[in-house]
């Protein structure tokens, strides 16, 4: 799967906020998966592009908050890092999935 920012389905951002973006990532995320077949459970990696490392270290508790209320408790292999940007001028983060979907 392609990485998916926080933007909604007409490619608009609906908010600078980085929970919201954030949160509309993971739909979007959920929403792709669920296109292929999959779920949220099918996810094997998870990678985060953050243009922002403070922000994201001093918010990680609702982005936690979002994460379950999005995708669930799953236990994913994850890894972050900042970007000095993304491709769309106004995306605070990017997340990129790897899912793997058995036969």
């Amino acid at each position: 799967m392609a990485g998916q920012i926080g933007w909604n389905a007409q490619c608009q951002f609906d908010s600078d906020d980085l929970i919201a973006q954030t949160r509309q990532a993971l739909v979007n995320v959920r929403d792709v998966l669920a296109q292929a077949g999959a779920t949220p459970a099918h996810i094997c990696r998870m990678t985060w592009y953050l243009v922002d490392k403070r922000e994201y270290l001093q918010r990680a508790r609702e982005i936690g908050a979002v994460y379950r209320e999005v995708i669930g408790s799953y236990e994913v292999a994850m890894s972050a890092v900042q970007v000095a940007a993304l491709m769309e001028d106004r995306a605070k983060v990017e997340i990129e999935v790897t899912a793997v979907v058995p036969g």
